[in-house]
């Protein structure tokens, strides 16, 4: 590409990214006129990489060495800001962007949430039914992972207390895993997103009326109320991350389709950083608190719900002081 394209192409980013550096150093950039600077100081790297490589002129060169210079000064200056971000994001942001998002968020969970009730339903009503997602090995699988007599309960029941690391490493990939698969599947307009919501939904809702049926519901329920809480949120939210790209793509509007997608994907990768929190928090609940059996079930109802309510509160709650739109 010659120089002028090049120059063309990017002196808008050039000039954002100088206006951002210069409010810095002026001590008077807020955080919000900011969010980018980090993804806008690597883009201005790559930049110089490329004129170096190509043998553009010095003049150019040298332009963007000083910016890149200055940019990595207010880099490593306001990193720790990067810390009081995640904490406001934690705090408020995350809650407040649940609320914005209340469209997608609800398509998502009714799907989810009403297809494993009612797949939970039919399966306690039709015992039979359970085999038309599971085949006998795994049923009888699922049926010793939570056996009364069992020594833990849940996957690998029979490991040792000093295996619970690992397990919580294992949990964390696993649900992680599940997270951003029924997200990413929202670039087939949405499709991928839907089925995988739906596809866990009926899963869960069947292995749950399946052990409700043979009388393990007190194992079951007990170990799964209290990660489920941020479990199963954290699916339905992710599933509405990835209908937000979906929506992007079949209704860009005025839009092109890729401008669509990127304004979407501002807030759907927003969306997927608090899904990982949560999905983080269910692994470690269920790693080091839902398998034992040191504590009574009742312990665990009690417990199982007080995480129901506090999650609750937290979406409904959360954020309103700083008056951001719902």
């Amino acid at each position: 590409m010659k120089q002028h394209l090049f120059e063309q192409r990017h002196a808008d980013d050039w000039q954002r990214f100088t206006t951002q550096l210069e409010a810095l150093e002026r001590g008077k950039a807020e955080a919000a006129s900011c969010e980018s600077f980090a993804a806008d100081y690597r883009h201005l790297c790559q930049h110089l990489a490329l004129a170096e490589e190509r043998g553009y002129s010095s003049h150019l060169i040298d332009q963007l060495q000083q910016l890149a210079m200055r940019g990595h000064q207010q880099f490593y200056r306001h990193r720790s800001h990067l810390g009081a971000q995640m904490i406001s994001f934690i705090l408020a942001g995350f809650p407040q962007l649940i609320r914005r998002e209340w469209r997608v968020v609800s398509i998502a969970s009714l799907v989810f949430f009403g297809s494993l009730i009612v797949m939970g339903l039919l399966t306690w009503r039709f015992p039979d039914l359970i085999y038309s997602l599971l085949d006998p090995s795994q049923v009888s699988n699922m049926e010793h992972m939570y056996d009364p007599d069992a020594r833990r309960i849940g996957r690998f029941n029979e490991r040792d207390a000093g295996d619970d690391w690992m397990m919580f490493g294992f949990y964390i990939m696993n649900n992680i895993g599940i997270g951003f698969q029924t997200f990413a599947s929202g670039l087939l307009f949405g499709l991928g997103s839907l089925f995988f919501l739906l596809f866990n939904g009926l899963m869960i809702g069947a292995v749950a009326g399946h052990l409700t049926r043979i009388g393990y519901n007190e194992t079951f329920w007990s170990f799964v109320i209290g990660h489920g809480a941020f479990e199963l949120t954290a699916i339905a939210f992710a599933g509405a991350a990835g209908l937000k790209l979906g929506w992007a793509l079949l209704a860009p509007g005025r839009l092109r389709r890729s401008e669509a997608l990127r304004q979407a994907a501002r807030h759907a990768i927003q969306l997927v950083a608090g899904v990982i929190l949560f999905l983080v928090i269910a692994a470690f609940i269920e790693a080091f608190w839902s398998s034992m059996t040191y504590t009574t079930p009742t312990v665990k109802y009690l417990v199982g719900a007080g995480l129901w309510t506090l999650v609750i509160a937290y979406f409904v709650f959360a954020g309103r002081h700083r008056h951001a739109p719902d």
